[in-house]
């Protein structure tokens, strides 16, 4: 009998040798909510001449939950059955199982269907999480398999809530997205706890469901102020998809031990609060191995500008919000990147322009253009501001007495305290003299980043790592590219890839066979590269 499951702590529902529908019931993040009269038919199939002595049913839902009725082919497993829990519902309750034993003679050879049903009339809803059948002598088999798919799904995002010390409100916070995952001999582990620093100070700690549908933990923000953190399960992906635009690092990966490194797989790491690039993560995974790594660099407030000529990144603002602007006449912020119109107006003699990246950049100059008329209106003094979530912002640079000399004239200024942000602020504090504050233009700037030499390499960590029960190793890692989907160049790249995923996932270390395949692996890339 092949594994049979049902899976609703993911949308869509992840399924096995099963076909389901559903009547009367909601689709939750981490359940279906089957409200009274509804419920849902699984099919699966038996293979023949099969023959089962004994079957395992098993039904999870969340928490304290409507009285449900089990059916197997027509046959009640069980009536009105009550599933205890915390009194009330909470989007965090604790999963509950209820297993039935099932007569093997219940089972026929081909097609069979299960029904979970709300009985007309109940109060409340049935919260349904997952379904599996399985043989008794086998019963673990559906969750093993419902497990073994799950890890691939290791993209993982969470809604986030906060609360302070005392209150009894929680507050929504920024979405955290994860993927940290090990790939070493082709065995996979996601985290059960998990613990970050970011760039500008800021720490947070979480512990994580088994199923990963929630976790609990603290966090403290970069000014110290303390919160307990809480997340729900609102998507899981299998890498590299979700990991678009996200703070992905790849790295290969050594362990020392007695002085001499050796090669341990591949680390993928990506971790986003919404806030400050992180530059040390920790965790446990799911085979008790602890781990720890300090990135080389997080492009965090103390990057340098690289050197090179700077380019124009406005295109890459995704947002503008203006504290005021005239929108009667059509002169607004979204104007300022050179979108149609003439210009920005607000109707106050101090404004605000707040301007979002689609990723964290250092910015080493901006340029401030001069709307058509009305000198009086060009801003004098004013503050260029970062922030990384967009409640705490750092002054890169800041201006008194400048003066724009004609109209539609471009001033260019250099950031005094150039740092990675993913949004920006320009801060005007006073104009010449008006009640009316415009500009015509405001652009952004970036260094280019020289090509690395042959004698340099990619940033890199260093940290720790310790099986259960076992001590700890030295683990270092050098980043490559990544993810692999995204390299261009078609069958090519796609060739290159597996060239390469092949080189770093081998240990070439102990034959003379070994080199030769690393020499012709080498020799794959370098050709994809050479036509790229």
């Amino acid at each position: 009998m092949e594994p049979v499951f049902a899976d609703f702590s993911v949308d869509p529902a992840q399924l096995s040798n099963a076909v389901v529908a559903h009547h009367r019931c909601g689709i939750a993040p981490s359940h279906l909510a089957l409200g009274a009269g509804g419920h849902i038919r699984l099919d699966f199939t038996v293979g023949e001449p099969e023959e089962i002595a004994e079957a395992v049913v098993a039904v999870t839902v969340l928490g304290a939950s409507a009285p449900m009725d089990v059916v197997l082919n027509g046959k009640a497993l069980v009536e009105q059955v009550a599933t205890p829990g915390d009194e009330g519902y909470r989007e965090h309750s604790d999963p509950r199982i209820t297993v039935l034993s099932v007569p093997g003679a219940l089972l026929v050879a081909g097609d069979n269907l299960l029904e979970v049903r709300n009985p007309e009339g109940a109060e409340g809803l049935l919260r349904l999480r997952a379904v599996t059948v399985d043989p008794a002598h086998d019963r673990d088999r559906s969750e093993r398999a419902r497990a073994g798919r799950a890890a691939g799904r290791s993209v993982v995002a969470f809604t986030t809530e906060v609360r302070a010390p005392g209150a009894t409100a929680w507050q929504s916070a920024s979405r955290l997205l994860f993927h940290v995952e090990t790939v070493d001999g082709g065995r996979r582990a996601l985290p059960a706890h998990l613990a970050w620093r970011g760039a500008d100070g800021s720490e947070a700690t979480i512990g994580l469901r088994a199923d990963l549908s929630a976790f609990l933990g603290h966090r403290r923000t970069a000014d110290g102020k303390v919160t307990e953190y809480r997340g729900t399960l609102a998507d899981r992906r299998a890498y590299p998809e979700g990991t678009a635009g996200a703070p992905l690092h790849r790295f290969s990966t050594e362990e020392g031990h007695d002085g001499a490194w050796s090669p341990s797989g591949e680390l993928r790491l990506l971790l986003d609060d919404g806030g400050a690039p992180v530059e040390r993560v920790s965790w446990t995974d799911r085979r008790g191995t602890t781990a720890s790594v300090v990135l080389g660099s997080a492009g965090g407030p103390d990057v340098a500008v690289p050197a090179g000529e700077l380019r124009d990144i406005t295109r890459t603002v995704v947002g503008v919000e203006a504290s005021d602007e005239f929108d009667l006449v059509g002169e607004v912020a979204d104007n300022l990147l050179g979108k149609d119109g003439s210009k920005w107006l607000a109707n106050d003699e101090t404004a605000e322009l707040d301007f979002t990246l689609e990723r964290p950049a250092v910015i080493a100059a901006y340029r401030l253009t001069s709307a058509n008329d009305a000198p009086e209106r060009d801003p004098r003094d004013w503050r260029l501001q970062g922030s990384h979530d967009g409640g705490h912002w750092t002054t890169v640079d800041s201006r008194t007495g400048e003066r724009f000399r004609q109209r539609h004239e471009t001033n260019e200024y250099s950031v005094a305290s150039p740092a990675s942000y993913a949004r920006y602020r320009l801060s005007i504090t006073r104009n010449n003299g008006s009640d009316q504050t415009q500009l015509s233009r405001v652009q952004f700037l970036a260094a280019e980043v020289p090509a690395a030499g042959p004698t340099q390499r990619a940033a890199d960590f260093t940290g720790y790592r310790a099986p259960r029960g076992g001590d700890p190793v030295g683990y270092r890692g050098t980043s490559v590219p990544g993810p692999w989907s995204d390299v261009p160049g078609g069958e090519g790249g796609r060739e290159a890839a597996r060239a390469l995923d092949q080189l770093l996932a081998g240990d070439l270390g102990d034959t003379a066979r070994g080199l030769d395949d690393a020499a012709r692996l080498i020799g794959k890339l370098a050709a994809y590269l050479k036509n790229a």
